[in-house]
């Protein structure tokens, strides 16, 4: 096997993992029941740094995302070139 294909596949692993955290993460937009179940949540974190630590997850997400999406194309081109 070729160890570039190996390498980008293990980043590409690595990459799907950061991604499935990154999401998990996030807060979700609807709060009518995440709020009855998370309890105090606003009041322990403060509203300010829950939505800008929202905000960095989502520009995380979104970055993670477009490196998974490029590094599948990235593989599918190198691997259909040695196939």
């Amino acid at each position: 096997m070729n160890p570039l294909i190996l390498t980008l596949g293990i980043v590409l692993i690595v990459l799907a993992v950061f991604l499935v955290v990154a999401v998990l993460l996030q807060s979700g937009k609807d709060k009518k029941l995440s709020g009855s179940i998370a309890g105090g949540a606003d009041t322990y974190f403060g509203k300010t740094k829950a939505r800008s630590w929202d905000k960095i997850l989502s520009i995380a997400t979104t970055v993670i995302a477009i490196l998974f999406v490029a590094l599948v194309v990235v593989l599918y081109v190198l691997i259909a070139r040695l196939f």
